[in-house]
């Protein structure tokens, strides 16, 4: 808010000098917090983006542990697959002797 003080003094001799004083309320700083709130907010967007993407890397560390693990069932129903044809002929070479 402005606002305009005029005073007017006689002096002695009778004459009659007036001031005009302008005041303002504004302490003159222009944008500081506004620069300050505008930080802030893009250290929070780089944080959340650091944090999401942690979030995605162990997604992506979950599902291929998951693949890992299933590769490793399917190799080894071969390998029980494989024993039991092996005994299998094991057994028929066996009953023919």
């Amino acid at each position: 808010m402005t606002e305009e003080r005029i005073t007017e003094t006689t002096d002695t001799a009778g004459n009659t000098h007036t001031t005009h004083t302008v005041v303002t309320d504004n302490d003159g700083r222009s944008g500081g917090t506004s620069w300050g709130l505008i930080i802030i907010l893009i250290v929070l967007a780089i944080g959340a983006i650091v944090v999401f993407s942690q979030m995605s890397d162990a997604e992506i560390a979950k599902d291929n542990a998951v693949a890992g693990a299933a590769d490793q069932v399917g190799e080894a129903a071969n390998q029980v697959g494989d024993a039991a044809q092996n005994a299998g002929e094991a057994v028929e070479e066996a009953v023919e002797n």
